[in-house]
C-alpha cells in the first residue's frame, strides 16, 4: 500500500482531492434535499442568526429601544422577534412616533430581514416540500405499507399476470412492486390492465431487489407472499433472481424477525436453471424459516395452461377466460388405435418446454396400440436433436426416436427409427411417449406435404395439434394464416405464439367460429351423388399462446390434489401396499386431514413435491379418459365420485405407471443397468436399493414387470374419486 502511495507525485495527490468549496456545496445540497425537517432545521438556524443580528443592531442603535420596551412593558428580547415575524410591527413603531434615528435604521433592517426569511424562505420551503413530496410519491420513494401486503420484485410484462393472480384470490389486497425502472411509465402501463379502483391497491416503490437495505422500507418480513420476477430482458436474469433470494434469506434469517412471508415464488428464464431448482433443494434453507420456495418458469407455465388447465385469459379483460381445445379430442378409449400427435415448428424454449410438459401429462390407456408422438420441425433439427437428447439422455437410453431429413427438395429422406442409446429388447421402448425430429423448412413443399398428410389423418388415425413456436413472431403469424388447406378443412387445432396480446388471433377465431346449427355447407359431387358436410370458417380453430402479460396462472386445484396425494402415500402401509381405507378417511375430519397434509408438504423435498404435482396435473386427463371409457362426454362430471371397477383400476393403474416412468426419466433418474438391477439380483436387493439416492430407480420398467409395488398404482387409482371429493369441496 505504501509503495503505491509513494509512487504518486504531488500533482496526482492534488487531483484526487476535491476542492473544498465544491465539497461544502455538495454537503449543503445533500442536507437540504434529504427531508422536510432538515429544511426547517436550517430555517431555525437562520432565525437564531437573525435574532442575534437584530439584537446587536438594536443595541448598537442606542438606549432608545430599551426605553421603548420599558414604557410598553415589553421584553427587550421580544421586540426583535416582533420585528422579524410581524409585518405590522415596524408600522406601529413608526406611526407611534417612537422610532427615529439609528433605531429606525436598525428596526428597518430587522424588518426587511424578517420579511425575507418568513415571507420568502418559509413559503418557498413549504411549496418546494409539497412539490418534492409529490415527486417522491410518483418516483416511488415514499413507503406506506406495513403488513399483509404482497410484494413483487422487479418489473416486466409478466407482472400484470402476477397482480391479476393476487387480486383474483385477494380482491382487496395491496400489491407492492419494487423496481429500479422508471415508476411513472410503469404506472401508465398498468393502467391499461387495471381499473382506477384496483390501481389504488398497487404501490410502486423504487429500489433494487438485491439490496437488502430496501427490504426494511417495504416491510418484506411482514408480507404475505413475495414474487421475485426480475426483468426477462436482462441477460443475467436468473443469476440476479437467485442473488435476490439469497439476500432475502439473509435478511429474514435474523433472530429479530418475528414475521416472515408464507412463500417466495422465483421466476427463472432458462429451462435448465428451472429444471435444477425443480429437483434440488438449493433453497431448502428457506424451509427452515417456514417459507415455501416455489420456482416458476414462463414457458412451462404456459404449457400447463394449454395441456392442464386448457384455458387462457383475455388480455383486455383479465377476468374473462377462453377455453383451449383438448389435444386428445373427445377422449381416448383402451381399444383406440388413434394417437395424440403434437407438432412443434421450431425448437425454441417454448417448443422444448411444451414438449416436456406434454410428455409428463399426456398418457392414455391405449399405449399398447398407439403411443403419443411429439414431433419437432426445424431447419437445424440434426443439431437441435442432439442437444435435446443430451438434455434428456436417460429418457433416450430406453426409448427409440425417429429422424427424417426433408431439407433436400430433390432427395427427401425417409423416416428412420433410431434405436435407444443404452437398452435393447424388452428393456427398451416400453414408454408410451416417443419423439420425432424432422429437418426442413416449414415453408418448403416437402414439409407442407407432410403436414397435409397428417391433417388428412386427423380424427381418423390421430389427434393432431400444431404449435407455431418460432422465435420470429412474424413468421409464426404468416405461417398460421397460410397453412395447407387440409389443416383448416379438417379443423386441426393450430396454436400460434403471440408476444403481448391475444386480441388478433382470438377475434379472428371468434369471427369464424360458428355453433353447430349455423355452420356452412361444404358440398362435393362424388360417385354420382351430391354430398354435404357442415363446416366452420377457415380460422375457427386457431388459438394464441405465450402472451407475456397473461403468463402466470396458478393451479390451486392441482396443488391441493398434490398435497393429498402425498398424504395418501405418507400414511400408506408399505408392507401391504395399501392406503388408509375410505371409511377411515371419511371418519377423520377434513380439517385434520388438510392440516396434516399441509404440514407434511412443507417438510417434503422439492423433487418429491414436483413428483406429486405432476401426478396431480394428470388427474384431469385421467378423469376425461375415465368418462370416455364409461361412454360419457369428456366434460360430464356427474359420475366422477363413483367407485372405479376392477377393469378401470387395472387400465388407469397402468396409465399411472407409464406416466411415472416418463416423469422419473425426465427429472434425472435412470433405469438401472444389468449389474445394478435389484430384481435380477434379489439376494442383494437391499444393497442395490440404496442406489436410489444416486437417482437410479429400479421401478423404471414395464408395468407388467413390477413386483408387489404395482399395487400402489392400483391403490392410488381407486382413490381418484376421494381426491375429487376432497378438492372440489375445498376450492
Amino acid at each position: 500500500m505504501s509503495t503505491i502511495l509513494s509512487s504518486q507525485g504531488p500533482a496526482d495527490a492534488l487531483q484526487t482531492k476535491p476542492e473544498r468549496h465544491n465539497s461544502i456545496k455538495l454537503w449543503f445540497d445533500r442536507l437540504l434535499s434529504k427531508s422536510l425537517w432538515r429544511q426547517f432545521l436550517i430555517l431555525g438556524a437562520v432565525l437564531i442568526a437573525a435574532l442575534g443580528l437584530s439584537y446587536f443592531l438594536l443595541s448598537w442603535s442606542g438606549a432608545e429601544w430599551e426605553a421603548y420596551c420599558k414604557k410598553n412593558d415589553l421584553s427587550m428580547w421580544l421586540l426583535p422577534v416582533y420585528l422579524l415575524i410581524d409585518s405590522n410591527a415596524l408600522n406601529s413603531l413608526y406611526t407611534a412616533g417612537h422610532v427615529h434615528g439609528w433605531m429606525l435604521f436598525a428596526s428597518s433592517i430587522t424588518f426587511l430581514f424578517g420579511a425575507f426569511v418568513f415571507n420568502g424562505i418559509i413559503i418557498g420551503i413549504i411549496t418546494n416540500s409539497l412539490e418534492r413530496r409529490v415527486e417522491d410519491h410518483k418516483e416511488g420513494h415514499l413507503h406506506y405499507l406495513k403488513s399483509g401486503h404482497f410484494i413483487i420484485m422487479g418489473y416486466d410484462e409478466m407482472v400484470t399476470s402476477f397482480i391479476t393472480h393476487i387480486f383474483t384470490r385477494h380482491p382487496k389486497a395491496y400489491v407492492l412492486i419494487m423496481t429500479s425502472a422508471e415508476t411513472v411509465s410503469i404506472r401508465e402501463k398498468l393502467l391499461k390492465s387495471f381499473s382506477e379502483e384496483q390501481m389504488k391497491h398497487i404501490i410502486i416503490n423504487y429500489g433494487h431487489r438485491i439490496s437488502s437495505e430496501a427490504y426494511h422500507d417495504i416491510r418484506l418480513e411482514a408480507a404475505e407472499e413475495v414474487f421475485v420476477v426480475g426483468n426477462h430482458g436482462k441477460a443475467a436474469h436468473d443469476a440476479i433472481n437467485v442473488e435476490c433470494v439469497d439476500s432475502i434469506y439473509r435478511y429474514l434469517s435474523s433472530d429479530k424477525m418475528t414475521q416472515r412471508p408464507r412463500s417466495i415464488t422465483c421466476v427463472f428464464k432458462d429451462l435448465d436453471t428451472y429444471a435444477a431448482f425443480k429437483t434440488s433443494d438449493i433453497f431448502g434453507k428457506l424451509a427452515d424459516l417456514g417459507i415455501e420456495f416455489i420456482p416458476y418458469n414462463y414457458f412451462t407455465g404456459w404449457a400447463k395452461q394449454v395441456f392442464v388447465k386448457c384455458k387462457y385469459q383475455d388480455f383486455d379483460n383479465p377476468g374473462k377466460e377462453y377455453l383451449y381445445p383438448k389435444v386428445y379430442g373427445k377422449g381416448i378409449k383402451p381399444d383406440d388405435e388413434k394417437y395424440v400427435h403434437l407438432v412443434f415448428v421450431g425448437t425454441t424454449n417454448f417448443a422444448v418446454a411444451f414438449a416436456m410438459e406434454a410428455a409428463h401429462v399426456l398418457h392414455f390407456p391405449n399405449a399398447d396400440k398407439a403411443k403419443t408422438v411429439i414431433t419437432f420441425i426445424d431447419v437445424n433439427a440434426d443439431k437441435e436433436k442432439d442437444e435435446f437428447i443430451t438434455r434428456n439422455r436417460h429418457f433416450f437410453e430406453v426409448q427409440s426416436y425417429r429422424y427424417q431429413d426433408l431439407s433436400d427438395p430433390d432427395h427427401p429422406g425417409e423416416s428412420i427409427r433410431m434405436p435407444a442409446l443404452a437398452f435393447k429388447g424388452e428393456d427398451a421402448d416400453f414408454l408410451d411417449v416417443e419423439f420425432e425430429f424432422i429437418k426442413g423448412n416449414v415453408f418448403s413443399m416437402q414439409v407442407q406435404d407432410e403436414i397435409s398428410r397428417w391433417a388428412r389423418e386427423h380424427n381418423e388415425k390421430q389427434y393432431l395439434s400444431i404449435f407455431l413456436a418460432l422465435a420470429d413472431q412474424r413468421e409464426n403469424f404468416v405461417m398460421g394464416m397460410n397453412m395447407p388447406d387440409d389443416v383448416y378443412d379438417n379443423e386441426v387445432p393450430l396454436f400460434i405464439r403471440q408476444g403481448r396480446s391475444d386480441n388478433f388471433v382470438t377475434n379472428l377465431r371468434s369471427a369464424d367460429e360458428r355453433p353447430e346449427d349455423k355452420r356452412m355447407d361444404y358440398c362435393t359431387f362424388k360417385d354420382g351423388q351430391l354430398q354435404t358436410k357442415k363446416r366452420q370458417a377457415r380460422y375457427a380453430n386457431i388459438y394464441p399462446f405465450g402472451m407475456n402479460e397473461t403468463a402466470f396462472s396458478a393451479d390451486d386445484h392441482s396443488l391441493r390434489r398434490a398435497k393429498l396425494i402425498h398424504y395418501l402415500y405418507v400414511t400408506a402401509n408399505y408392507e401391504t401396499c395399501q392406503f388408509q381405507s375410505i371409511l377411515t378417511l371419511d371418519a377423520i375430519p377434513a380439517a385434520t386431514i388438510w392440516e396434516k397434509a399441509n404440514d407434511s408438504w412443507r417438510k417434503l423435498p422439492v423433487a418429491l413435491k414436483w413428483s406429486n404435482l405432476y401426478n396431480a396435473y394428470t388427474i384431469r386427463t385421467k378423469l376425461r379418459t375415465l368418462r370416455t371409457m364409461r361412454g360419457l362426454d369428456i366434460e360430464d362430471s356427474s359420475h366422477d365420485y363413483d367407485m372405479l371397477s376392477d377393469e378401470e383400476v387395472r387400465l388407469l393403474a397402468k396409465v399411472e405407471h407409464n406416466r411415472w416412468n416418463v416423469e422419473k426419466l425426465l427429472m434425472g433418474f435412470r433405469k438401472p443397468r444389468a449389474e445394478e438391477d435389484k430384481y435380477a439380483h434379489r439376494a442383494f436387493a437391499g444393497n442395490l436399493s440404496q442406489n436410489k439416492k444416486l437417482f437410479i430407480h429400479h421401478d423404471i420398467r414395464p408395468f407388467d414387470e413390477l413386483g408387489s409395488i404395482a399395487e400402489l398404482d392400483r391403490e392410488f387409482t381407486r382413490y381418484i374419486p376421494w381426491l375429487m371429493r376432497m378438492t372440489e369441496t375445498n376450492t
